[in-house]
């Protein structure tokens, strides 16, 4: 018989998990402090690997916990581009104040956009996010202000006094551009971390266990007092307002837009999906192998022109075969690996502690 000083009690802690975590603070450090020592390239890459890895995290939360299959993801990546370059053209914001405004802007434009998606189920949900997405991109192309169909660019002057630019020039002793980059690439580093880490204490959570029933059987779990309707609305602003901003920062970094970039289905949406599903959908640790895979396919066969494409089509139906739960859930199932573990488990006095 267990003593009664020692009750059992739940817990998500693993041995495993506590090392990934001590290990994981060590890298956010080295992230912050490698502009000392990399090429510009290399903080342009790992910029482009963050700001996907965060779209993938966030289309990972709505379809892989949520059960909310979108793909007119890059409506709210475009609109929240669109919101920073109106800000800083029109309104005269300073553009790192303007990201914010792309968080706004998706989140003005997810509430219409779930009031006639949420109607839909299954497979037309999906188209129907597509449609409004498409809906918006033409809409957006008429603003004329901001260049029409053809785009524009964020003014020189505005790029140039931007908020801490000449701090990390003189940091690091670079020209401004390479100072533009450095400060995006550390946003798209905190962005990254904080989405992730926020994923992770939901999935913790009550509302965590919830999402997921919800996911499982939206009615088994309406049955046991889950409000299904108020938790996928909640989901999906919060997804909205997080690709809002990414859209933002990396529209930010490149300080030139136009309706058919910013509302590219094929950047903003099929790589973010190919990224969940190679990595494996429904876990945290699948969008961050996917992610890397992706990069490592693009920098390898991007000259290749149509055989890229083709390569990772191929890819993913070799993977969706073989490795129906992912890269991720290959190695999981092979190993026990558990980096960011979310299931309770009973532990007792006669364990010892946590595995």
């Amino acid at each position: 018989m267990s003593s009664p000083s020692a009750p059992w009690r739940a817990t998500t802690r693993t041995r495993t998990g506590t090392l990934v975590a001590l290990l994981a603070l060590a890298l956010i450090v080295a992230g912050l402090v490698l502009p000392a020592f990399a090429s510009r390239r290399l903080i342009q890459d790992l910029f482009y690997i963050l700001t996907m890895l965060t779209l993938a995290q966030i289309w990972n939360l709505l379809a892989g916990y949520g059960g909310l299959v979108s793909v007119g993801q890059q409506a709210f990546v475009g609109i929240g581009a669109y919101a920073l370059f109106g800000g800083v053209i029109l309104g005269g914001m300073d553009p790192l104040l303007a990201i914010l405004l792309g968080g706004a802007a998706g989140l003005v434009l997810a509430i219409p956009m779930a009031f006639f998606a949420f109607r839909l189920h299954g497979a037309y949900f999906a188209i129907g996010t597509w449609v409004i997405a498409e809906t918006t991109r033409l809409l957006v192309a008429q603003w004329k202000a901001l260049g029409g169909g053809t785009g524009t660019s964020l003014p020189r002057a505005a790029t140039s006094d931007m908020i801490g630019v000449a701090q990390v020039a003189e940091l690091f002793g670079v020209r401004d551009a390479a100072a533009r980059d450095i400060l995006a690439y550390w946003i798209a580093l905190l962005l990254a971390v904080a989405l992730i880490a926020g994923i992770y204490a939901l999935l913790r959570s009550r509302l965590g266990l919830a999402l997921i029933a919800v996911r499982d059987n939206a009615e088994a779990a309406a049955s046991v007092g889950v409000d299904v309707r108020w938790l996928k609305w909640a989901v999906f602003l919060i997804a909205s307002v997080a690709t809002g901003l990414t859209g933002a920062l990396i529209f930010l970094q490149t300080a030139r837009i136009s309706p058919d970039a910013a509302f590219a289905i094929t950047d903003w949406t099929a790589y973010v999906i190919f990224i969940v599903v190679i990595g494996g959908i429904g876990t945290i640790e699948g969008p961050i192998l996917g992610v890397l895979v992706f990069f490592a396919l693009r920098s390898t066969l991007a000259d290749y022109g149509s055989w890229y494409l083709l390569t990772l089509g191929l890819t993913a139906i070799v993977a969706m075969i073989f490795a129906p739960k992912g890269l991720w859930g290959l190695l999981s199932a092979r190993t026990g690996w558990h980096l960011f573990p979310i299931r309770h488990r009973l532990i007792g006095p006669a364990d010892g502690g946590e595995r």
